[in-house]
């Protein structure tokens, strides 16, 4: 047997396959798919920094010396085409954005907090699905089909219903601005809900509670945080959106007293006059320092967020 073995011929090599191919090239693959994955992972960080770095550069010379910061946050005088002295006050452009947004938020929080109950704990499963289909098709609408719907069509209904001489007003981008933000608020709101554990609904069923109280006693208590996120994007999307309020706002610069009087916000300032400014102006600069501010008010709301999600999840370990 020993002498058997030593005259056998050695076996030939096995052919190379396309399964062996593709195995060799996963493997010197892998490491190069794990940069990218890693790269994209940063990406975000590295796109928000490289965003703010921009800003901040055209911003910076009239940020850190070329303009007077006490006029700029408390003067309600945007006048920076004035052959005399050109001023740039953003107290009156601040408190539009704060009026339209604050009342934005009290139209969808309420609205958009109902309709995601509605979708995720009440509705039928055909329901379900017709109103998650006309929610993300909401979503979808651009925002300068809003501005037409709250310029042509919501303007002579507050007219009407109100008697104000103009219908783009505080009211009008409010309401827009609330349609706009409440699909978002529905669909991180209904996740949110959903993902808390049915164990969760069985023992308050168990003891009797009624399904008002399952929501109110229970739901929402255990997804704070979530419905906190969602409430926060609806803030962020009401902040950021600028061509809706542009239309429907009426684009005046004052401190607004009613609800019917028209105003600018910040965003809508920046898309209006930026495209008839010259590269290196004093009012090209300005423009970007209420980027800056922009940038500023987004962090403060984040950075909130973040503080009230802690504070949160510290009382549950507690």
């Amino acid at each position: 047997m020993p002498e058997a073995d030593a005259n056998r011929e050695p076996s030939p090599p096995r052919p190379w396959s396309m399964l062996r191919t593709f195995h060799v090239a996963v493997d010197w693959c892998e490491p190069l798919v794990e940069w990218i994955i890693r790269i994209c992972g940063w990406s975000a960080i590295l796109f928000v920094f490289a965003i703010f770095f921009f800003v901040f550069r055209e911003g910076s010379e009239m940020l850190l010396g070329g303009l007077d910061l006490k006029e700029f946050f408390t003067s309600p005088n945007w006048r920076p085409d004035s052959v005399v002295r050109p001023q740039y006050g953003i107290l009156a452009l601040l408190a539009g954005t704060i009026s339209v947004t604050g009342l934005a938020m009290l139209i969808a929080v309420p609205l958009g907090l109902g309709a995601a109950v509605y979708v995720a704990e009440f509705a039928g499963p055909r329901s379900k699905e017709t109103l998650k289909v006309v929610i993300e098709l909401l979503a979808a609408i651009p925002s300068v089909v809003w501005g037409f719907i709250g310029y042509m069509v919501l303007g002579p209904i507050i007219i009407w219903a109100t008697g104000a001489p103009v219908g783009i007003n505080v009211l009008n981008g409010g309401i827009i601005l609330a349609l706009m933000s409440v699909p978002i608020i529905v669909s991180v709101s209904e996740d949110a809900l959903r993902a808390v554990p049915d164990s969760y609904r069985e023992a308050a069923l168990a003891l009797g509670a009624s399904r008002w109280e399952i929501v109110s006693r229970v739901l929402f208590p255990a997804a704070k945080n979530g419905l906190l996120a969602a409430v926060l994007l609806g803030v962020g999307r009401a902040i950021g959106e600028t061509m809706a309020v542009l239309m429907a706002t009426g684009h005046a610069v004052q401190i607004p007293h009613s609800l019917l009087d028209p105003v600018r916000t910040l965003t809508a300032t920046i898309a209006a006059e930026l495209g008839e400014t010259v590269s290196g102006e004093e009012h090209y600069g300005v423009l970007f320092v209420i980027g800056i501010v922009l940038f500023a008010i987004a962090f403060v709301v984040n950075l909130t967020a973040d503080l009230v999600v802690k504070g949160i999840r510290g009382e549950k370990h507690d």
